[in-house]
């Protein structure tokens, strides 16, 4: 794992943030990541975060990338730097650290997130910039569209954080301006 990680790390270079998705990594398989130098994970589930965060603590920097929900928020905010899924304005008063908005920008029923036309309605919060999750598509290239329409409103809104691509497109997605990929599988399998 240790030199999987390195390579993309090396690939991505310093300016984009490599945050390891550990919604699938059980909690006695945290330690490989902490000794392959992974720095930052993303947690998709409240209940895991504190799992997982009360045998690692600060072995990593911790950041929630999954949905959130208003009554989630207290655990989020006592050990997170990072929300990278903000899609409500409950959640929003709560919330004491840094978020990234969530943007649907396919208006996909199956997924969280905001309409495009909302971001301005969060700004008066910590909003650091903008998150999003693509269709599902098999070329990594077909993701492009969609990274490069949420740069252009990150740009309109003064936003300087852009979390987008996976594993299957995290490439395209720093090409076109991502500060933060969430990579999950490429980190335990060639």
């Amino acid at each position: 794992m240790r030199a999987r990680y390195r390579r993309v790390r090396a690939e991505l270079g310093p300016a984009v943030t490599v945050v390891a998705a550990t919604k699938y990594v059980p909690l006695a398989e945290m330690a490989v990541l902490a000794e392959a130098g992974v720095e930052v994970v993303g947690e998709n589930r409240a209940q895991d975060l504190e799992a997982k965060h009360g045998e690692y603590g600060d072995a990593f920097r911790w950041h929630f990338i999954g949905h959130l929900q208003s009554n989630k928020v207290k655990v989020v905010n006592r050990i997170c730097e990072l929300v990278h899924s903000l899609d409500s304005h409950s959640a929003a008063r709560r919330l004491e650290v840094p978020a990234l908005l969530q943007v649907n920008l396919a208006d996909e029923a199956s997924k969280s997130g905001i309409a495009p036309e909302e971001i301005a309605d969060y700004l008066g919060y910590d909003v650091r910039g903008l998150s999003t999750m693509p269709p599902a598509a098999e070329e990594p290239e077909a993701s492009r569209a969609w990274f490069a329409r949420l740069r252009e409103l990150a740009r309109e809104h003064g936003l300087a954080e852009l979390s987008m691509g996976t594993t299957q497109d995290y490439r395209v997605a720093a090409e076109e301006g991502a500060t933060y990929v969430r990579i999950g599988s490429a980190l335990f399998r060639d």
